[in-house]
């Protein structure tokens, strides 16, 4: 067998014979390189070419600094060569010489994979002009060349039992017919009989016995041989006849030996040209030096023009799946090699959430890199992905769609409608934007060179991940895209693909994308500090706090959980060495309880006992007058004051942390037709600064507690039996705004009994108790 490697740049007389019949041309320096991949015979040569794929080459660097293309992963049998090049191996010659023993057994059944992957091809994609097919030849005892590859022996092998069932029929009918007659003779002479009413029984009649038959032996070694190649390699050659097979390790002896030597002893009890021949393809399979003649009355080949092609259909059938139109055929007339749907990065192990995983195959020699060109089309892939889920939730008229786009719509709308990218789809609330997980495919050679090895993916180390941002520091934004690059088991891929077995490929395709995902994960943690959050107190509080700081947050902030009150922060590690809190977590921890994860834990548990421990060590204990912050009123001079009141002990005691968030907060009514209650938008218009506080019943003593206001939320009355709002008093009726406190302070004195009396004279419909919302310079009117 000839060896070219494609795309390797030959001198023009080093294969100008070896190449003659694919009409390779040469470039100006008189070198020559085919884009091919796969198999034909060459008249010329009298032998076949084979044509491998360039992912067996690597580049190595002289130490003139020139480099060269050499034969990965194998050392010279050539003590005196330390590496092999392409032009060593061309023949039969230079593969005895330079080549291993087991790397030359590796090539040969490496043909074959390559052989079946393209044969699989074909039959997938009957359209593709990819590739280059003519029926290879019959074989025959005429006319002869020599053709000791083993992929001609297996060919031949399959072919022989595909053309000859007539044969194998009419053999094993004679060889079994009067099999089970008795041999009256023997059994009278030799058997004891019963006389019973006249008659004589024989209890152990003796049956025709027939000698060793070497046809039929013959006939178990090559349907055994079939067994191995369709078990092995993937190949659907029927067994028709019911045998014991030679399998396991008996048949790894006999492919170890013990078939060549048992052909030989029986090699002469054969005279029919179809036994012979027959003979000849066992004899060829167990021995590769043994010359297996075949017709040569036409040419042969299997070629594939472009085998990126194939090598993206290898990938995708292995890991991809169909998608909607408009992500894999973009609109923009790009098109995707890969895309799937999986579960998230960032959502907890338990969740079976998806999003989109985008993947480009890159048909490479190993450890070659990535081109700018690449990097840049793999983001724009990523973006239109983006843009075409967003479209799919968007409302709007489409008067233009046809029926075929308004039925296309409905069925992605209904596959892929659960598949959101920005923060939960329905209430944007932190804007954030999933990652979405972005990766290029190339292939690597196992260095033992094992088509199944527990190495089936690793990361490329030789492209670095590649990140692009439009703001820094914003993982969860839709500019910012993390492309990494993985290497799959070529070996392995081309195993699977070839065998073509249905189970074997979905195992597989679920164990490559989950450790795709477990990869992709890494490098997110490699790179960012993930949190997850929850607030201390009222999430509804909470929420309030994402709005008004969300220029600080936008980007940093995403809900992935189940529960929705749940977030996660993403911060940029900072430098080795340093120390220095990031602002968003320090904002943040003001208000929630912050725990650092690991990407797929589910943090509902530890959050939810760090928050009952912080409710239960910090209760409301009132601080001496003298030692609160202490503020003045002349400078909210045009700021809102909130004056209210508690009914008792037991209201106080919710007011100041008795809740189910442990945070000191404060109710007042909503609505138009309860007592004393007023609109959501009037009260965040004024946005009081202050509440001040006191006891129904007490207000002539002039005692009342001042609180620093932090923010103010909604809150519905289920949500507020929820908050344990105490029920003395007929219980949360309605919807309430809730004013979540600081600390408390202090404002000086003031006579608020004489400020509720004057207001009451004012305003006669005032209602006993209602709260209410004098400026600074109106409550300074009071001061004693």
């Amino acid at each position: 067998m000839r060896i070219i490697f494609e795309e390797h740049q030959y001198k023009a007389s080093k294969v100008k014979d070896d190449l003659k019949d694919i009409s390779a041309l040469q470039d100006v320096d008189k070198k020559i390189s085919v884009s091919y991949v796969g198999y034909f015979y060459n008249a010329t040569v009298k032998d076949c070419v084979f044509i491998l794929p360039k992912v067996l080459l690597s580049d190595k660097k002289l130490d003139d600094g020139n480099t060269i293309e050499v034969v990965a992963n194998v050392t010279s049998k050539d003590p005196e060569k330390e590496y092999i090049t392409p032009e060593d191996i061309i023949t039969p010659e230079g593969q005895q010489k330079y080549l291993p023993k087991e790397y030359r057994k590796f090539i040969y059944e490496f043909a074959v994979w390559i052989y079946r992957a393209l044969s699989v091809y074909r039959n997938n994609n009957k359209k593709s002009k990819a590739i280059y097919f003519r029926q290879l030849p019959q074989e025959g005892r005429g006319k002869r060349h020599k053709a000791d590859t083993y992929l001609d022996i297996i060919l031949s092998l399959i072919r022989f039992n595909r053309e000859n069932q007539d044969f194998f029929m009419f053999i094993i009918k004679n060889l079994h017919s009067g099999h089970n007659k008795i041999n009256w003779t023997k059994t009278i002479s030799k058997t004891q009989g019963v006389i019973q009413d006249d008659s004589v029984v024989y209890m152990n009649p003796v049956n025709k016995k027939r000698v060793i038959n070497f046809e039929e032996e013959l006939f178990i070694i090559f349907f055994s041989i079939l067994n191995y190649i369709n078990d092995t390699y993937g190949f659907n050659s029927p067994i028709n006849w019911q045998y014991d097979l030679i399998t396991g390790k008996r048949f790894k002896s006999y492919i170890n030996g013990r078939g060549r030597i048992r052909l030989l002893q029986i090699k002469y009890k054969y005279f029919s040209d179809k036994a012979l021949q027959l003979w000849d393809l066992c004899y060829a399979f167990f021995d590769a030096a043994h010359k297996l003649t075949i017709n040569t009355t036409q040419k042969e080949y299997l070629l594939a023009k472009n085998f990126e092609h194939v090598f993206e259909a290898m990938i995708d059938d292995l890991i991809g799946s169909t998608a909607p139109r408009g992500l894999k055929e973009q609109r923009d007339g790009k098109r995707v090699d890969h895309i799937y749907t999986y579960k998230g990065l960032t959502i907890s192990d338990e969740q079976d959430e998806e999003v989109y995983y985008i993947g480009d195959s890159k048909y490479y020699k190993i450890g070659h890199k990535l081109g700018r060109e690449s990097i840049y089309k793999q983001y724009t892939y990523a973006r239109n992905v983006i843009q075409w889920n967003i479209e799919l939730f968007m409302d709007g008229e489409r008067k233009d769609w046809s029926e075929e786009d308004w039925d296309d719509y409905l069925y992605d709308k209904g596959k892929f409608g659960k598949i959101h990218l920005r923060d939960d789809g329905q209430d944007p609330l932190t804007e954030g934007y999933n990652v979405i997980p972005n990766f290029f495919i190339s292939a690597f050679v196992d260095e033992k060179r094992c088509y199944i090895s527990s190495e089936a993916i690793k990361k490329n180390n030789a492209n670095e991940t590649h990140i692009s941002w439009q703001f820094s520091d914003r993982l969860f934004d839709r500019d910012t895209l993390i492309l990494s690059h993985y290497d799959v088991n070529f070996l392995y891929v081309l195993y699977l693909y070839a065998r073509n077995k249905h189970g074997e490929k979905k195992a597989w395709r679920d164990e490559v994308r989950n450790t795709f995902r477990e990869e992709i994960r890494g490098v997110l943690q490699k790179r960012y500090d993930f949190y997850a959050l929850k607030s201390k107190g009222n999430p509804l509080a909470g929420e309030q706090f994402i709005r008004d700081h969300f220029k600080e947050l936008q980007g940093k902030l995403y809900r992935p959980f189940i529960d929705k009150d749940i977030y996660t922060l993403a911060l940029e590690k900072p430098e080795t060495g340093s120390t220095q809190e990031h602002e968003a977590y320090i904002l943040l921890s003001e208000f929630f309880i912050i725990e650092k994860i690991n990407l797929g834990k589910n943090p509902k548990e530890e959050l939810n006992t760090k928050i009952a421990n912080y409710q239960a060590t910090h209760p409301y204990n009132p601080v001496p007058e003298n030692w609160l912050p202490e503020y003045h009123v002349e400078r909210y001079f045009a700021d809102h004051f909130v004056i209210g009141m508690y009914h008792d002990q037991e209201h106080w005691d919710w007011i100041t942390g008795k809740n189910d968030r442990g945070s000191q907060i404060y109710n007042v009514r909503l609505g138009k037709s309860r007592d004393g209650a007023m609109s959501e938008s009037r009260i965040r218009a004024m946005k009081p600064k202050f509440a001040i506080l006191y006891q129904a019943g007490q207000e002539a003593e002039n005692k009342y507690h001042v609180f620093r206001i932090h923010d103010m939320a909604k809150m519905n009355e289920e949500r507020m039996r929820q908050a344990q709002y105490p029920s003395n008093h007929g219980g949360p009726s309605g919807d309430y705004l809730i004013f979540r406190f600081d600390e408390e302070v202090s404002i000086g004195h003031f006579d608020i009994n004489a400020l509720i009396a004057r207001y009451r004279l004012d305003h006669p419909e005032y209602i006993y108790g209602s709260p209410i919302y004098p400026t600074g310079e109106e409550l300074l009117k009071y001061k004693s």
